[in-house]
């Protein structure tokens, strides 16, 4: 794993060199081909571009994989479901194999940080990690009290990285964007910085997960493992384990199975934000473990927001007009925040709301839907692709950095309950937190006495419906 921004920056822009010269020779090519021949150019293009990236970005590590894992997870649903299929195995590969970084290293990061020797702080410690990630790995180890625990070792090195490769964010942006033309850059720049520079601090994302313990304590199918906090440090962050089947293997369950999955996942992600206020912007399947009592294990609050109770009623008032069908309401209030210039011809309160349906339609209309290859597939055109028929007004948007990580949280969510096939009526389950109705579900009515208990006690405003805005 090179960390110096000189070898980085060689591989990054040998990368986007490399991608810039194809796309140029496929222009020249479509000049003597169809209508026909240059759309499947263009596709086996853009398809071939994202493999590249993914497999360049994700061996980096560091900021680079992030952006190769964030550009991926948005777009890899707007292309051929067999494409996007490789893509997410690669990917899988990316965020489960263990990068060549000796055992030897990574224990002399533990061994710094908490300034004792490994045996005299764990009874058991697994050579092998059982999963890495983009700054750092994981292991199973037991503690002298008994306790399984799971150990987050960060790289040796990838501070070093992150720092180069913040020095070429533009140029990373540049890479990423060839598989979502739509990223918007500045405000995807903005959040990467923000975010990994929180990340590379463990401490902050032992507090992340501590906060996040406490709000879903005792929640009947959401578990937060607890942090260890006093073997906690800059470097490394040790946690309770969770013990449960990973995501791979859930998509080999039932389908009943697989649609309580899937409702779980959609409810713990959009309530995070919408219920609570403090939301995990990382829903990536490595994440996740199905317990043997039918809770699912959440991992990974290293990529956390926290908004205030304000902006989560304004988010949800926008909804409400959106999905009322209030074209002026709906574009009075996005021209307000920025998302368009209000002066602008060319944006229509009817424009705006077609394409906000489009986008949103998956949870935005009442039915059973089952989220399969297809409508991921034309969600994700519609979230930010020039395939898309709303592309010129999409050219036009530009996403507040408040929005980004809402947006991606969002986006990501969709792509794990397309790989899923979860079915719901996910409009009915949306309604209950950006309408204040009835829970839809069995899960929902399970989980009615705990955010009845959590509103009671004033850390949410769960059971009270968005106020519409004057």
């Amino acid at each position: 794993m090179p960390t110096g921004r000189v070898r980085r920056t060689a591989k990054v822009g040998s990368l986007v060199g490399g991608q810039a010269a194809r796309a140029y020779a496929t222009k020249a090519a479509n000049l003597t081909r169809s209508e026909q021949g240059r759309r499947e150019a263009a596709e086996r293009r853009q398809v071939e571009a994202a493999e590249q990236i993914v497999e360049v970005l994700g061996s980096m590590k560091g900021a680079a994989m992030k952006v190769g894992q964030v550009a991926s997870f948005i777009d890899a649903g707007a292309l051929p479901p067999e494409a996007s299929k490789r893509i997410q195995q690669k990917l899988a590969e990316l965020r489960d194999s263990a990068p060549r970084v000796s055992f030897k290293d990574m224990r002399r990061v533990i061994e710094q940080d908490l300034g004792e020797k490994l045996r005299d702080v764990f009874a058991e410690f697994e050579e092998d990690a059982v999963a890495a990630a983009s700054i750092g790995q994981v292991y199973r180890a037991r503690l002298h009290d008994g306790r399984e625990v799971a150990v987050k070792v960060q790289y040796p090195g990838i501070g070093s990285a992150v720092r180069a490769d913040l020095q070429n964010l533009g140029l990373l942006l540049r890479a990423g964007k060839r598989i979502a033309p739509g990223m918007d850059v500045k405000a995807m720049s903005t959040e990467v910085r923000e975010r990994l520079t929180e990340e590379l601090d463990y401490e902050h994302e032992a507090q992340s997960q501590r906060a996040f313990a406490r709000a879903w304590k005792s929640h009947p199918f959401v578990y937060i493992p607890d942090v260890v906090t006093d073997l906690c440090a800059e470097h490394v962050l040790v946690t309770e384990w969770a013990e449960g089947i990973g995501f791979e293997e859930v998509k080999t369950l039932p389908r009943p199975e697989r649609d309580r999955f899937g409702e779980i996942v959609f409810r713990f992600f959009f309530e995070s934000l919408y219920r609570i206020g403090h939301f995990s912007g990382d829903p990536h399947p490595g994440n996740f473990r199905l317990m043997s009592d039918g809770r699912v294990a959440f991992l990974d609050f290293g990529m956390t927001r926290k908004v205030d109770r304000g902006w989560v009623e304004h988010e949800r008032a926008i909804f409400r007009l959106a999905f009322d069908g209030d074209a002026e309401g709906l574009y009075r209030e996005l021209t307000g925040m920025g998302f368009y210039a209000a002066d602008d011809p060319e944006v229509t309160p009817e424009r705006v709301l077609a394409h906000f349906e489009a986008a949103t339609a998956w949870y935005g209309e009442d039915g059973e839907t089952t989220l399969d290859a297809e409508v991921v597939r034309a969600t994700m055109i519609d979230l930010g692709d020039p395939r898309s028929e709303h592309w010129p007004l999409m050219r036009r948007a530009t996403l507040p950095p408040e929005r980004m990580l809402a947006t991606r949280m969002e986006a990501l969510t969709l792509g794990v309950l397309g790989q899923l096939e979860a079915r719901a009526n996910w409009g009915a389950i949306a309604r209950e937190w950006l309408y204040g109705e009835p829970p839809a579900t069995e899960l929902g009515r399970e989980e009615e006495g705990f955010f009845d208990r959590l509103a009671s006690s004033g850390r949410s405003d769960s059971t009270r419906p968005a106020e519409p805005i004057a």
